[in-house]
């Protein structure tokens, strides 16, 4: 088994924002970039990526261990960046959700928006929670995105350099009329709680047909940079609500050539993309063509390839990649199922109370990137994703509430799974036309009835609680 060492510190970045005065002005300048010095090489054009030739950039991913193989020989000091959808949360407990009516909803926010609400209920949020979760379980992460020069971006960049976060900017110094300089602000997110505990979510990124930083248009030095250096470079649906797809395919086909793996998330996103321009069609279809890891729920599974089967679903989707190697279906409170070319791997959830499943999916993410990275059993990574989301289900909100280190260790401990053998019977029924299913159970007594290979759960926990333990120690932000 491979694992990925990191020697040296990560060079973490971060703003200086200005006070609220230079709001005023009518220039609108790019925030001050803090970082060590570094070395820059010339930078790389972005070509489009044949099928051909993006097979032979990246090595094989279908056992359990992991290689990061730059064509550049880059040195890759930082684990996960996470591209866009960078925004602040405003959680607040509303009477009823908004109305489903664009017009209605928009004055809906419009009334919120009137007045800034107590900062006691603001959160970081967006990719964020991702980063945070990362972060929490040992890995050195990186931000790109653009906040505003305003009080939000303030409280953004502080949640993110607390958490030992980096931050880089894809903001250039652009001349902007007072009369547009809301496009420049730090992306508002309205997360509305009704009395049943039932979400509801607008932005402004809601009511615009153009993405909400449509005035970016290339990728920085820097933000290549941070590409570069990353091992993993995360990308969700929800990019598309800030950055126009022009861009993030740019951001892809860079980390293609950089030899940085790709993590997509399509989320509830991917269906409308899919039936959206024809640059937002394009620019998903490579996303899914050229990630090396999808995440999907069944729901979004099956909206993409028509077939209800997780696994199958999974397998269509992993047929259609160019250099996909894992494609994970996330089944909320039954678990989670990794397929890949050679064999599928299993975990059911664990069990706990569920608070709120906000940033759930996210934390699931982070985890996944943490067993991808070190190269983790595939089982032992779906476990530990299993472990962090349902962690962070027993908090309330995302941000800074995602899973803690102590709560997921503490939960693995237990030992309690939601095993339904009902619904993974109906699930394995199916010609799934693969040689070999291994999956969690916490009866299973280690061995392989010819199709099904059961890993008992305590050989799963005692071999993460050493990793997890380790993390805890090395951590430099208090869990």
């Amino acid at each position: 088994m491979h694992s990925v060492t990191l020697k040296s510190a990560i060079p973490y970045y971060y703003y200086h924002v200005p006070s609220s005065s230079s709001l005023n002005r009518r220039r609108l300048t790019q925030p001050h970039l803090i970082s060590p010095p570094i070395h820059h090489r010339p930078a790389l054009t972005c070509l489009s990526i044949s099928a051909s030739s993006a097979a032979t950039i990246s090595a094989s991913l279908n056992g359990s261990s992991s290689s990061f193989h730059s064509p550049t020989l880059a040195v890759k000091h930082i684990d996960v960046a996470t591209l866009g959808n960078l925004c602040v949360d405003i959680v607040l407990n509303v009477p009823q959700l908004p109305p489903p009516d664009a017009d209605r909803r928009k004055a809906y926010m419009d009334r919120l928006s009137a007045s800034p609400p107590d900062k006691k209920y603001w959160e970081a949020g967006g990719n964020c929670n991702v980063t945070i979760a990362a972060a929490r379980l040992g890995l050195h992460c990186t931000a790109i995105g653009h906040v505003g020069d305003e009080m939000y971006g303030q409280f953004l960049l502080d949640v993110l350099r607390d958490e030992g976060i980096g931050m880089v900017g894809m903001n250039e110094d652009y001349e902007a009329e007072a009369s547009s300089a809301s496009s420049y602000e730090t992306l508002l997110c309205w997360v509305l709680v009704d009395q049943l505990q039932r979400h509801g979510f607008c932005s402004r990124a809601d009511f615009s047909k153009e993405p909400a930083f449509s005035w970016l248009s290339k990728l920085s030095l820097q933000v290549k940079t941070v590409i570069k250096q990353s091992k993993i470079l995360f990308c969700n649906g929800y990019g598309f609500d800030e950055l126009s797809p022009a861009v993030i395919a740019s951001a892809v086909e860079y980390a293609v050539e950089v030899g940085t793996a790709i993590f997509f998330d399509p989320g509830p996103r991917g269906k409308s993309l899919s039936l959206g321009t024809h640059e937002e069609q394009g620019t998903l279809n490579l996303l899914l063509r050229m990630s090396d890891v999808l995440l999907l729920t069944s729901d979004e599974a099956e909206s993409l390839t028509g077939i209800k089967n997780p696994i199958l679903a999974g397998k269509e989707l992993l047929k259609q990649g160019v250099q996909t190697k894992w494609v994970i279906v996330k089944m909320g409170p039954k678990g989670s199922i990794l397929i890949t070319k050679s064999g599928i791997s299993c975990a059911p959830a664990f069990k706990v109370k569920v608070m709120d499943t906000v940033g759930c999916g996210d934390s699931f993410v982070a985890a996944i990137a943490y067993g991808f990275i070190h190269g983790m059993p595939m089982v032992n990574t779906l476990a530990i994703a299993n472990a962090v989301g349902a962690a962070t289900a027993m908090g309330c909100g995302a941000g800074r509430n995602v899973a803690t280190l102590d709560k997921v260790i503490e939960l693995v401990k237990a030992l309690d799974l939601n095993e339904d053998d009902k619904f993974w019977n109906e699930v394995f029924d199916e010609n799934l036309g693969v040689q070999e299913i291994t999956a969690i159970s916490k009866l299973a007594i280690n061995g392989s009835d010819g199709r099904l290979n059961c890993v008992p759960l305590q050989k799963v926990v005692s071999e993460l609680l050493p990793k997890l333990k380790s993390a805890e120690l090395e951590r430099k932000v208090p869990c």
